[in-house]
């Protein structure tokens, strides 16, 4: 089962007090960020890192209300950005991670999805996922690729809406519908990957899924925010977002 909520503790190398970094995550984020986030506690044991993943624009809604996240993490970057713009984010420190990319997938080998998103309109295919386009950004991208490809019309009363990518994508793996449009990077998750089937949307499709990462207010008094951000622009960050699919432009 995807894990929605995810606590990383370190355990402390040296005899200081530990210090502790919370961090909002697009839930497209989840599998990825366990291993980012090991690859950090190597080099950093001493802070604890405390995770929650959801859709973008909920996390988002929670950090301009107060919220005492030091990071934020966002499948788009006009959340960040809005966020800066209202003084509750650090200009500085806006970061563009990763461009995320959509993918029909399915669990059961019984579903034909060889025809990629036009195969979610034919009568054998009968529930599909999608996260909410209200506040999911890969909702809404998988909404302006439903439109693209002309079958919007002919999968809307198909569809279930997740809450998040992760939950839509659970709803998938659970059997739950038949197919679903889900982050790549779920799909290339190790416990995901070799379950069922998936095809990659065409980019031009649907907007650029920007991914934005940014320091808050809140996070701007902690040092352990800078050692953060820092490290997901290293080479060795890089490579772990390459592995599930998170490519930058060239």
């Amino acid at each position: 089962m995807i894990i929605i909520v995810l606590v990383v503790a370190a355990i402390c190398a040296h005899t200081g007090p530990a210090s502790e970094l919370s961090i909002a995550a697009a839930s497209d984020l989840v599998f990825c960020l366990e291993e980012l986030n090991r690859a950090f506690n190597k080099a950093h044991p001493e802070i604890v890192l405390k995770l929650i993943t959801g859709a973008s624009g909920n996390l988002f809604a929670q950090i301009s209300h107060g919220a005492p996240f030091d990071i934020f993490l966002s499948a788009d970057m006009r959340y960040p950005r809005e966020l800066i713009k209202s003084g509750f984010a650090q200009p500085e420190s806006l970061t563009l991670y990763a461009i995320g990319h959509l993918v029909v997938w399915t669990a059961s080998d019984a579903v034909d999805i060889s025809s990629g998103i036009q195969s979610l309109a034919v009568p054998a295919i009968r529930k599909v996922a999608i996260a909410n386009p209200e506040h999911a950004p890969y909702g809404r991208a998988a909404k302006a690729a439903l439109a693209y490809f002309g079958v919007w019309e002919a999968v809307q009363e198909k569809l279930i809406f997740g809450e998040n990518i992760a939950q839509t994508a659970q709803f998938v793996e659970t059997g739950h519908v038949d197919a679903g449009i889900v982050a790549l990077s779920i799909v290339r998750a190790p416990a995901l990957s070799s379950k069922g089937r998936w095809i990659e949307v065409p980019a031009h499709a649907y907007p650029t899924l920007e991914q934005g990462a940014v320091v808050t207010r809140t996070g701007a008094s902690n040092p352990a925010s800078r050692l953060y951000l820092e490290f997901l622009r290293t080479a060795e960050a890089r490579t772990i977002f390459d592995r599930f699919g998170f490519r930058l432009p060239q």
